[in-house]
């Protein structure tokens, strides 16, 4: 009986030992199959990549010729542009589309080098451009700032300008960005939509400004003597200007609670703004007191019971 179960055993397990065998054969010819076809792909992309080296390594050395030369034009282009009788804002902003232009071409020139077709790389720069237009918007704005303040000038390089509540003299005007530098030497980047669209102040368009600056005097003091007084100092100031439609103007303006004001108003060169307005207020302080002309503060009287 348990020769039986043995031979019935054994002969049970010897198809289980078959299975395994046939198993372990067709991984193992999967595996070889695997190989050698990673080995051929392997084997195609080299000989390919030795085919095409000459064109990559002429492609290398064309985009790498194809940079300097940008550069060198771009050089070129500005000291014609430098020597000619352009606006610096106009020479800026050229620039900087050229460059843009060059570079452009430059890299589409090297791909169809490469074995990309003119139709899919014009394809993908115009699929490009319309993703790239619905997802910057705000740049697209600023390019259109950029060329209608190109065109129609409202302020250049060298400029002082307030806009968008910021001023400061304009250094750059790039395609998308109007860098100025304030008078604490910050530089502030204001984009070109924005000050296209803005209230804009040009401080320095017109080569003559004019200073108002307001004085108070006591209601004892003689206000005769205190525009007398006035005047003189103005006569101080050899950067006010006298001419014909520039003469100085002294005036009464206003009775407050506590003083009677006296508006002064000159003309000046652009240039001499600040100066000028500093030195009216130091040359009358000292005229009003050296003729001991009274200059009222705020006081207040109490009266208590």
């Amino acid at each position: 009986m348990l020769d039986k179960l043995l031979a019935a055993e054994t002969t049970a397990s010897a198809p289980a030992v078959d299975t395994g065998e046939s198993m372990s054969l067709v991984l193992g010819e999967e595996l070889s199959e695997n190989i050698s076809g990673l080995q051929k792909i392997l084997s195609d992309l080299w000989l390919g990549f030795v085919d095409k080296l000459p064109v990559i390594i002429f492609a290398i050395i064309l985009l790498i010729l194809g940079i300097i030369i940008s550069k060198i034009t771009v050089k070129l282009m500005g000291k014609a542009l430098d020597k000619s009788k352009l606006d610096l804002t106009v020479t800026k902003f050229l620039r900087s589309v050229v460059k843009i232009v060059l570079y452009t071409v430059l890299v589409t020139v090297v791909l169809t080098v490469l074995g990309v077709p003119t139709t899919s790389i014009i394809a993908v720069i115009g699929t490009a451009g319309v993703a790239v237009g619905l997802a910057l918007q705000n740049s697209l704005s600023n390019l259109a700032g950029g060329f209608l303040i190109l065109f129609s000038k409202p302020f250049k390089v060298g400029s002082y300008i307030n806009v968008a509540g910021v001023e400061g003299t304009v250094s750059d005007i790039n395609i998308l960005y109007t860098k100025l530098m304030t008078l604490d030497n910050k530089a502030v980047y204001i984009p070109n939509g924005t000050a296209a669209n803005s209230v804009l102040t040009n401080v320095t368009q017109a080569p003559k400004r004019r200073v108002d600056n307001v004085f108070s005097i006591s209601y004892d003091a003689d206000y005769e003597k205190a525009v007398a007084a006035i005047k003189n100092a103005i006569g101080q100031i050899p950067k006010i200007l006298t001419e014909t439609g520039c003469e100085p103007f002294v005036r009464m303006c206003a009775h407050n609670a506590s003083s009677i004001d006296i508006v002064v108003r000159v003309w000046c060169n652009t240039e001499d703004y600040w100066d000028v307005h500093f030195d009216i207020i130091e040359k009358v302080r000292a005229e009003f007191i050296a003729q001991d002309i009274e200059i009222p503060y705020q006081q207040l009287d109490v009266h208590m019971k």
